[in-house]
């Protein structure tokens, strides 16, 4: 259950009837009676409980913690993973939208949990989850129906696409797609309210080489939600299927002007200059995009933006208007050698990313592994290509078919599939097997290559960490100088530690990477160069910072060859209700991360 408007005025005179089986709503449907006591209802909105980087009943696996960037990202870089959290952006949209009294709680223990239900009465309980943890919401639903019979308890997030997911938990409602228009339906609310932005500081607790990132103001990037669905849909994208299907998607802000004014909210009360844009395709939006660059010059703005964007979207907009809005850092699917996908249709990929990288630009490359065309004879070719991008992170993932995309029908049509029931559904998130039959790839031979991938990008590459200076640096060489001054602020701020924490951690990468000749003159490279342009500041500092860097790094690694995990704190905030509970507050204070966050797995 993600986010959304709502209308209804009339309240239903009785209790919610129990149903033996949840009833599955699109998220525009009208059709369900709102609760007895409208905006009076008290409302707890969460996510699936914790720990989350474990085997265990519940469906949790170490090999799929609640690390995005290490999970399918930087996964075999050691102590030089990035380590971060992300909230739920959704049940905080969820939260930000309705005026019934409300309670989130975000990523807590069972126990945690089972104390939050004990002790507090709720009329509305909501329950945000991706499809592998279909057990945790089994045991969470099972719980409330034990602790607070008379609650009704609502499904949402992309575990609703999930087949007979209404016989498998007891819910009343599974809500397909955003939410806030079927939650202030749902509540006697109005629909076509504006959407209000919640205040999102984007990761939690990051850390890389055995250091938490700094959580200074400025040094934070916020969360911006201009839309949900994808207008391009390609056949695996389960956000895109979502939200409707190819093609669909859902403004929320549907002018520059609009989107704008967030962003100063944004920047005013969270003290950021930077924001990680959530919008599968961000330009694609171009008179909007373009729209927030005239406001940005009129007003002085020196903001970077993170964005998700395919090749042919970027192509289409010049590089002066590129860095004139402030593009920093870019998500980009490469999908694969001969990709068949019309996004990437006629572009160079290599190219392209050079070219971002020369101005500055950081990207995320993404590829698959187990296309149709893929075989065990060609798959290293597929796989080197993919590397030869040399990107600052590169994702990869198994070609996985998900409940609700194209691709699932496909497979389910021509009989593919190997778990059509979702029994296993634990296990299927693109980080281990397939879940269907490959036709050229058996005998879970998929698993070795996905993790060959990995470490054919980081022994050719090296650390992702290293990368991001490469670029930061290639930036500042070419704009430091820029007749713009918003452009030369811009990219200072982003240039300001070079000298002193980029510098450190050369150092240290290079003297960890002694043995390994190919990869240390990679690294010793970028430092002569940062030296170069740096000055004695960076030649004094370096080795200061990088001595200490290399400690934190024997001492992480250390820790994670004995089997360290990270967990993300547990979130208690409330809205509308300071009676009922203490001031809102995460249970664990967090380390707040400068970096971009991607999408939800």
């Amino acid at each position: 259950m993600v986010r959304s408007n709502t209308d209804s005025n009339s309240l239903s005179l009785s209790l919610p009837v129990r149903q033996d089986r949840a009833s599955v709503h699109a998220a525009n449907q009208a059709d369900v009676p709102p609760h007895p006591l409208g905006d009076k209802a008290r409302v707890l909105l969460t996510s699936v409980f914790g720990p989350y980087a474990q085997d265990d009943e519940y469906g949790s696996r170490s090999i799929n913690p609640m690390e995005l960037y290490h999970n399918q990202v930087t996964r075999t870089q050691g102590p030089f993973s990035l380590r971060m959290f992300h909230r739920s952006w959704g049940i905080m949209l969820l939260q930000a939208n309705i005026s019934a009294p409300c309670t989130l709680l975000d990523f807590p223990r069972l126990e945690r949990f089972i104390e939050e239900i004990s002790q507090h009465t709720y009329d509305i309980i909501g329950i945000t989850a991706i499809m592998p943890n279909v057990g945790k919401v089994e045991h969470m639903c099972r719980l409330i129906r034990e602790v607070q019979p008379q609650a009704t308890i609502v499904i949402g997030g992309h575990i609703a696409n999930m087949p007979g997911l209404d016989k498998r938990i007891e819910a009343d409602h599974i809500v397909r797609g955003e939410g806030i228009r079927w939650l202030r339906r749902f509540l006697g609310e109005r629909e076509d309210q504006p959407i209000r932005h919640p205040r999102i500081l984007s990761g939690i607790g990051a850390r890389t080489m055995g250091m938490t990132l700094s959580e200074k103001p400025g040094d934070v990037a916020a969360t911006l939600i201009p839309s949900v669905g994808c207008p391009v849909g390609c056949n695996f994208c389960s956000t895109s299927a979502m939200f409707g299907g190819k093609g669909k998607f859902l403004n929320f802000y549907e002018t520059g002007d609009e989107l704008f004014e967030v962003m100063l909210d944004l920047e005013r009360t969270l003290k950021v200059n930077s924001f990680f844009i959530m919008d599968e395709n961000f330009l694609l939006h171009r008179k909007r995009a373009l729209r927030v660059l005239e406001l940005m010059k009129e007003h002085n703005k020196s903001w970077s933006l993170y964005v998700f964007s395919s090749a042919n979207v970027l192509k289409s907009y010049s590089i002066e208007q590129l860095i004139g809005l402030g593009i920093s850092w870019v998500w980009m699917g490469l999908e694969g050698k001969s990709s068949k996908y019309a996004k990437l249709s006629g572009t160079n990929t290599l190219d392209l990313v050079k070219t971002l990288q020369s101005h500055g630009v950081r990207v995320l490359g993404s590829s698959i592994i187990g296309m149709e065309e893929h075989t065990p004879e060609n798959l290293d070719e597929a796989i080197d290509f993919s590397v030869s991008h040399d990107t600052e992170f590169h994702q990869f993932m198994l070609y996985t078919p998900i409940p609700g995309t194209m691709l699932w029908e496909e497979m389910k049509k021509q009989g593919s599939l190997t778990d059509p029931g979702c029994k296993d559904a634990a296990d299927t998130h693109g980080q281990l097997r397939f879940n269907y039959t490959h036709p050229n790839l058996k005998d879970g031979i998929e698993t070795e290559f996905l993790l060959k991938a990995f470490d054919r990008d980081f022994e050719v590459n090296g650390p992702s960490i290293i990368r991001v200076t490469r670029t930061t640096l290639a930036g500042w060489k070419r704009y430091r100088k820029h007749p713009d001054a918003r452009v030369r602020k811009r990219f200072a701020q982003e240039a300001a530690e070079l000298p002193t924490a980029h510098a450190g951690s050369l150092w240290a990468a290079r003297k960890w990477f002694a043995d390994r000749p190919a990869i240390h003159k990679r690294i010793d490279g970028v430092l002569q160069d940062l030296y170069r342009e740096c000055g004695l500041k960076a030649r004094l500092l370096a080795p200061l910072i990088g001595r200490f860097l290399f400690r934190k790094l024997q001492s992480e690694d250390a820790r994670l060859k004995r089997g360290w995990t990270y967990e993300p704190p547990t979130f208690y905030e409330t809205t509308h209700q300071p009676a009922l509970h203490p001031a809102s507050a995460p249970d664990t204070a967090p380390a707040w991360s400068p970096l971009p966050s991607p999408t939800a797995t």
